[in-house]
């Protein structure tokens, strides 16, 4: 069962080292704070090192990726930066989540693509408020993957899974701040394929009345969709 009709199930593209990968932490283990660590306001996220531990057998790349999302509290075209693989291997064993070492590229590769995706999601959103703003930025995030959101408690309520993790961003909307909820669920992996498959629900948080009403738009808008294309169907097998 999926969690909600305005989720948007992602699965990665045919030649992507992703398949036969394996399932990502519950809760992204860089968003988790120890013996009074201090974190980044931006993102929560504590100062990793990036040397290997002691007993690590297998070489881990530093090199970290920079993403497609822009980055506020910048007069530049600056991106958010992922987390290097060695920097994800240590956030690991800092909470002692055991995870083969020859995995740690592949979980990076999942962690980066879903919030690529994440991202692309948001976008989708925010085209509703191109008129006022063209470039929308990310301002700062949390990860939040044991406080369940409104909605994913009301449609656990009627049996739908629990997302595995959830992160709050909140947009740079061209001066207005406007925070976003993101749960991530596991799908059924496309066995037929060998590809694993991921829901990502996201939306404006019901913060203001304008993002409660651009909630109202999308479905209203997905609902006249769906009945549209259910009349037509009904009308080529009528």
């Amino acid at each position: 069962m999926s969690p909600g009709k305005d989720t948007t199930a992602i699965n990665p593209p045919p030649a992507c080292p992703m398949h036969q990968a394996p399932k990502p932490p519950p809760g992204c283990p860089m968003h988790r704070q120890e013996n009074g660590e201090s974190l980044n306001p931006d993102n929560n996220i504590p100062n990793l090192a990036q040397s290997p531990f002691p007993d690590q057998e297998i070489p881990l790349p530093t090199e970290r990726v920079i993403s497609s999302i822009p980055k506020a509290k910048t007069n530049d075209s600056s991106k958010w930066e992922y987390p290097s693989p060695q920097q994800f291997y240590n956030a690991l064993r800092r909470k002692g989540w055991e995870t083969p070492e020859d995995a740690i590229e592949t979980m990076v590769d999942i962690h980066n693509w879903m919030n690529e995706e994440a991202w692309n999601e948001v976008m989708k959103w925010e085209k509703e408020h191109s008129d006022t703003c063209c470039e929308p930025k990310l301002l700062r995030f949390q990860g939040r993957p044991q406080q369940l959101s409104p909605k994913a408690r009301i449609m656990g309520f009627f049996g739908a899974p629990k997302p595995f993790d959830r992160h709050d961003w909140i947009i740079d909307r061209c001066g207005k701040e406007v925070r976003y909820v993101i749960d991530y669920y596991g799908g059924q992996d496309d066995v037929a394929n060998d590809v694993p498959v991921f829901h990502l629900d996201v939306r404006p948080a019901l913060d203001s009345m304008e993002s409660a009403m651009d909630r109202l738009k999308f479905g209203v808008r997905e609902a006249f969709a769906r009945f549209k294309s259910e009349s037509q169907t009904s009308s080529k097998t009528a």
